[in-house]
């Protein structure tokens, strides 16, 4: 091992020389950004290799593409049911576009919105169901869209992790009536910032577009909008890093493999549904107690290696979120979580170092 620290994540950058390439087309073109060249050729490559047949619209970030999600749906005002295990990001967009968000517990396995436990929590103000696949695992999405369907509601997926990935055949973006990614730079794809948004009903898709740009075209205002357009130099970063994306999930998973090779047995892993593909986004481990998580953490970090407690704490516990009920699976899975370091380069060496400190630790 070098003495170099090792964090939860390393940021893939591309030979520097094909990204200059892309930057030429931009010097000559002299457009910057609102939808040039390298921004349409993108949209379209990246839709390409996610087999879409839905449009891609490729926004500023992450967090950007569910408030649009939001607007895009007329959901402005009232409650939507989400999960309380997520990236503060989810519940953000929630209270950004002054909706109050509704926690349902998880699924102990999958770490998901526990489907069983949604209805119950449905009532009049009830807009929409806003979603997680987490860490890249599909949520229950059949089950999701019965309650949906039953009670005219609304389904967003947050979607941030689940780049590439396919359940029953079939993109995972696909499902529900909006599907968010995050391209930000911890990403196993990434455009430095940025993020899309993928909505299969084709009316829904232009109200999209239309929102990202302000909500006019040329001269005619149509609808209040906001400028989540990603410029050239975003859409250059992911057309260089496309080439690199089935190489750099293949590496994520040989880090993976050897990960359980030292590990399988020693801690508990969520369980990643049958008939859904995996792209190798995150290595979390879940601990016994808070106890065992702050002994790994401390152990690791004496070796310069720094995991990191996605996710942490469980969102109904925020300070400005209002007080609701207890989510008691969430808030225990929250309080003894922990991604370990994974990335393209990571070593075999650096691995089974890690692997070995935290099965002494566990032990």
């Amino acid at each position: 091992m070098n003495d170099e620290p090792i964090y939860v994540t390393k940021t893939f950058l591309p030979p520097l020389e094909e990204y200059e390439q892309y930057l030429a087309q931009i010097w000559d073109n002299v457009q910057l950004t609102n939808s040039g060249p390298l921004h349409e050729q993108f949209e379209k490559e990246v839709s390409n290799y996610l087999h879409l047949d839905a449009p891609l619209k490729f926004v500023t970030n992450g967090t950007l593409a569910l408030q649009v999600a939001l607007r895009a749906l007329n959901i402005t005002g009232g409650e939507i049911i989400t999960t309380p295990f997520s990236y503060v990001a989810t519940t953000s967009s929630i209270l950004w576009e002054h909706c109050t968000p509704v926690f349902v517990d998880i699924d102990e396995t999958t770490l998901n919105i526990d489907p069983a436990k949604i209805e119950a929590a449905i009532t009049e103000a009830t807009k929409a169901i806003m979603a997680v696949h987490v860490f890249g695992n599909p949520c229950d999405v059949e089950a999701i869209q019965t309650i949906a369907d039953k009670h005219n509601l609304k389904v967003i997926y947050d979607a941030a992790h689940a780049f590439s990935i396919q359940y029953k055949g079939k993109s995972i973006l696909e499902y529900g009536d909006i599907s968010t990614l995050s391209f930000h730079a911890t990403k196993l794809f990434h455009t430095i910032e940025g993020g899309a948004i993928i909505a299969p009903d084709k009316a829904v898709a232009a109200k999209v577009d239309l929102i990202r740009r302000f909500g006019h075209y040329g001269d005619d205002h149509i609808m209040l909008g906001i400028n989540a357009k990603a410029s050239e130099f975003q859409a250059a970063m992911g057309l260089v890093n496309l080439r690199y994306a089935d190489e750099i999930i293949q590496r994520r998973k040989a880090v993976s493999e050897l990960y359980d090779s030292r590990l399988k047995g020693v801690v508990q892993r969520p369980v990643t549904p049958a008939d859904a593909t995996y792209n190798f986004a995150y290595y979390p481990i879940i601990l016994k107690n808070t106890a065992e998580l702050e002994n790994v953490t401390k152990a690791l970090g004496r070796h310069g290696i720094f995991p990191r407690r996605y996710f942490y704490p469980s969102l109904n516990t925020l300070p400005y979120v209002e007080a609701g009920k207890p989510q008691p699976v969430s808030e225990s899975i929250a309080s003894r979580i922990l991604c370990l370091p994974l990335y393209d380069s990571l070593s075999e060496e650096e691995v089974n170092k890690i692997g070995e400190i935290v099965a002494t630790c566990v032990k």
